[in-house]
């Protein structure tokens, strides 16, 4: 039981699943500040170009009533919340951007070695980390060591 306590304490303090929990509480209340806007801001706005209160449209069928006027306040809740997360993570990527073009500029980048070089004895062209010339057979070692 105490294994199973502490893998779940570890499981908890992992920064990913704390930060999933700020999440879901601060778009709980940010749906909070969308609900008051649309219901207490918007939907009266559009009650006064449509003269009534868009929450109060139902349409009657055999004594069951279709609320669209909820349905279209949930639709418009969606649209905000949509758009202000989209807004959010294109911010946030934005500033990531911005980061990663940031960490490019600090470490500059070493010039690629050539993947080839030239025989200095029959002028051809071998791979770089050859010690012998495919060509001619020269050994290049001695060549090396003469030149360092």
């Amino acid at each position: 039981m105490k294994n199973f306590l502490k893998e779940f304490e570890k499981f908890i303090m992992r920064g990913n699943v704390i930060d999933m929990a700020v999440g879901v509480i601060v778009g709980a209340a940010f749906q909070g500040i969308v609900n008051s806007l649309v219901n207490d801001v918007i939907s009266p706005l559009l009650g006064l170009i449509a003269n009534t209160n868009l929450s109060y449209l139902v349409v009657t069928v055999r004594d069951v009533d279709i609320k669209y006027g909820s349905f279209l306040t949930a639709v418009i809740n969606f649209l905000i919340m949509a758009f202000v997360i989209f807004l959010l993570v294109k911010f946030i990527n934005k500033i990531a951007e911005l980061g990663n073009r940031k960490d490019k500029e600090k470490t500059p980048e070493e010039p690629a070695k050539p993947a080839t070089k030239i025989c200095p004895y029959c002028k051809s062209e071998i791979p770089a980390d050859a010690v012998k010339c495919c060509h001619c057979t020269s050994d290049l070692a001695e060549k090396i060591s003469e030149t360092v």
